[in-house]
């Protein structure tokens, strides 16, 4: 494949992507009080219909990657185009709970196969173990999935209403989404767990071979999941309460919200510096690098205050722009491209409950200690980072 198809195709998936990402994941922060408002329940009911479509994604996840596996990204992607929409409409037309959470069900099926998981597993069943770049390419586009999405959101649900909002998206996700999704690349399946049988003459071709050993692989997986589950705790507690963490430390509104502010333009700069510099560098080492820097910027804002603030944000935006990397590439590197998807997925089972229960948590964290639940995340990052450290062995262990 050409280097010229290859950036089409990551600047399709990446806009497809940056769809998917701004009308699921991003939606709650701006339409979760409307919502609540219209269908007279609580605005933690909103977020609770949330956490059970990051459940059901969770639970569906590794069919959907192996459903890549067998078929490519092209059909599961395209279908879930239209899953989106399926769920944004029932969204729009709730009249109480019920629908409400009928609609974020849905869209929880749709999250299981359209969201990055899915999309790495659609790059390795193109690029095999040249899928890095490509990976790194589309989270590039997917970084300002909530620069777009928030400022469109509003202003759709300003304008017309939430229920309008929600019609558009889907609608962009059929004129959109699903035209790009379903002109990706078609291409064989990846090779998917042999018979028996088969398993010994297999294990010698080296372009299907894991880098893990058998021996070390239930280890290695473990330490993946752990790292994966801790890192998108973190993020997701980061997205739901960066500014009240900030302002209970000492930094006023104003500064807060400018704080804040940095860390999507730091993701961005650290999967710039990834697809860059870093490109010839072991995914494992980045992924290390990236990993002790929430917590070297927790423990900076906590020593010295309100000075130090914008250096924590900065920190903990730059890890996390190349950990979402890593949650592809590192699998890819440790195991190879042999059942990709599905492990994908069971891989990330964990983090998605992680993701679900991450804003409740971290908010009763907040109000119990105030800015001394940054110790909690910051302890939470050493646990990711020791992981990390420890793969070493394990993906050596054949040595």
């Amino acid at each position: 494949m050409t280097s010229q198809s290859r950036t089409a195709t990551i600047v399709q998936l990446g806009i497809a992507q940056t769809l998917a990402w701004a009308s699921s994941y991003y939606l709650p922060a701006i339409l979760a009080v409307p919502m609540a408002r219209d269908l007279g329940v609580s605005t933690p009911t909103v977020f609770a219909a949330f956490s059970a479509a990051l459940v059901v994604s969770a639970l569906l996840g590794p069919a959907a990657g192996k459903a890549i596996d067998r078929h490519g990204g092209r059909p599961v992607l395209a279908a879930n185009s239209l899953v989106f929409a399926a769920g944004l409409v029932m969204l729009a037309l709730a009249q109480g709970p019920v629908g409400l959470f009928a609609g974020w069900v849905i869209l929880g099926i749709a999250m299981a196969g359209g969201l990055y998981e899915a999309a790495f597993a659609a790059l390795v069943h193109l690029y095999g173990k040249d899928a890095r770049g490509a990976i790194t390419g589309i989270t590039l586009f997917a970084g300002f999935a909530s620069t777009v999405g928030w400022p469109l959101s509003a202003w759709l649900e300003l304008e017309w209403g939430w229920r309008a909002t929600c019609l558009a998206w889907a609608a962009l996700h059929l004129l959109l989404g699903l035209p790009l999704n379903w002109r990706l690349p078609a291409s064989p399946a990846l090779p998917v767990s042999p018979a028996p049988a088969e398993a010994h003459a297999d294990a010698a071709r080296p372009e299907t071979a894991a880098s893990t050993p058998s021996g070390s692989a239930t280890r290695t997986a473990v330490l993946l999941a752990l790292v994966f589950a801790v890192t998108w705790f973190i993020s997701t507690a980061m997205a739901a309460h960066l500014p009240r963490l900030l302002q209970a430390h000492g930094v006023p509104l104003a500064t807060a919200l400018i704080f804040a502010g940095l860390v999507g333009p730091a993701q961005v700069a650290g999967r710039l510096l990834e697809y860059g510099l870093l490109r010839n560098v072991h995914p494992l080492v980045s992924a290390r690098v990236a990993g002790s820097l929430h917590t070297l910027g927790a423990m900076a804002f906590l020593f010295f205050g309100v000075p130090a603030g914008a250096v924590f944000t900065l920190l903990h935006g730059a890890g996390n722009g190349v950990l979402t990397i890593a949650k592809g590439t590192l699998p890819l590197v440790l195991f190879g491209v042999r059942d990709y998807g599905a492990r994908q997925g069971l891989l990330m089972v964990p983090a998605r409950f992680a993701q679900a229960t991450a804003p409740w948590l971290f908010g009763l964290a907040i109000d119990r200690f105030g800015a001394g639940a940054l110790w909690f995340s910051a302890a939470l990052g050493l646990v990711a980072f020791a992981a990390l450290m420890l793969l070493q062995d394990a993906s050596s262990a054949k040595h």
